[in-house]
């Protein structure tokens, strides 16, 4: 189907030939930019409608709303509107006898100084798809923000952000859960932080991560039966080496040519001059870290006090002074 506007047209004879106020011209309008003006109003128009259309029948997808099928229908209808708007508007503005280089090349320069920020962002929404940064429900740390992505623009990337460990607790910025659970906070982080920060995934190709629970003993207590308590616990409650997906495992060999150390837990001692610090080491799901940590934390706790192990602790001397005694001067 095609449409043409030529000289002479009903449509062009209603629009005026210029805008002016107290004698300066505002718009000038031609029959040529009159038709221009007029495709342009019809293209956003139709762009506006399909683009309504399309999402509304997107969200009839099966399944639930997070799933990735309908994440993904929805950000093709954007980006395809988004690309045919822009061809359309310059299907109809340049024209084979405009001569717009000058024009352009002041635009464009303007452009890009004032939108820096904004076609850097832009720019980024392809690094990521391309170079399978991140997706939709990865955890993630981007921008100093900690949590898992919920949705993923051309600009920006929502988190869901989650607490930090108390180790990081004074990071900034700071929040007030002391573990890896979310805070209920939606922060939005622009595109363009993956090539200034670098980007923190806790999921994507090893979708497990290493914690560790240190527990201070006096030098007098019985090591080897704290190793072995603190052993069980990691291996009752943390991941077993043969529940590792060994796709995960082969991926990382083949892809970044390294392999992960093993998944058996470890009580690593270090000597202090106040205790001796015992360090048990265990491999965890990207999720749920706080669950396994205190069940083993309870479980050490409650074996520790059957086997009259105590959990040292530093000691400070109080001095004390004998009672105080005002004796007043006598005038004699």
């Amino acid at each position: 189907m095609c449409v043409s506007i030529r000289a002479g047209h009903p449509v062009i004879a209603l629009l005026p030939a210029s805008v002016e106020v107290f004698g300066v011209t505002l718009i000038g309008v031609n029959e040529r930019t009159g038709v221009k003006l007029l495709l342009t109003l019809g293209l956003v128009v139709v762009v506006y409608l399909v683009r309504l259309l399309a999402l509304r029948m997107a969200r009839r997808l099966p399944g639930r709303r997070e799933d990735a099928r309908r994440f993904w229908s929805r950000q093709g209808i954007r980006l395809a509107s988004a690309v045919a708007l822009g061809l359309g508007l310059v299907s109809i503005w340049v024209t084979p006898d405009a001569d717009l280089t000058t024009g352009v090349g002041l635009i464009s320069a303007g452009l890009a100084f004032a939108l820096s920020q904004v076609i850097t962002a832009f720019a980024a929404y392809f690094v990521i798809l391309r170079g399978d940064i991140f997706t939709v429900g990865d955890r993630i740390t981007l921008g100093g923000v900690r949590g898992d992505v919920v949705n993923l623009g051309f600009i920006k990337t929502t988190v869901l952000e989650m607490g930090q460990p108390p180790a990081v607790q004074d990071a900034d910025p700071a929040v007030w859960v002391h573990s890896r659970q979310p805070t209920g906070r939606l922060i939005t982080v622009s595109n363009g932080t993956i090539f200034t920060d670098p980007v923190y995934n806790y999921s994507r190709d090893f979708p497990y991560i290493w914690e560790e629970i240190a527990v201070p003993i006096g030098y007098d207590a019985d090591r080897a039966v704290a190793e072995r308590i603190l052993l069980d616990a990691a291996r009752e409650h943390a991941v077993a080496p043969d529940e590792v997906d060994p796709g995960r495992r082969e991926r990382m060999r083949s892809v970044y040519g390294v392999g992960p150390e093993s998944a058996e837990p470890a009580v690593y001692w270090r000597i202090t001059d106040a205790w001796l610090e015992m360090t048990v080491r265990f491999l965890v799901p990207d999720r749920g870290v706080r669950e396994v940590k205190d069940a083993i934390s309870r479980q050490v706790l409650e074996r520790f006090e059957a086997a009259g192990i105590a959990v040292a602790s530093g000691t400070y001397p109080v001095v004390s002074a004998g009672p105080l005694r005002v004796h007043p001067q006598r005038e004699d």
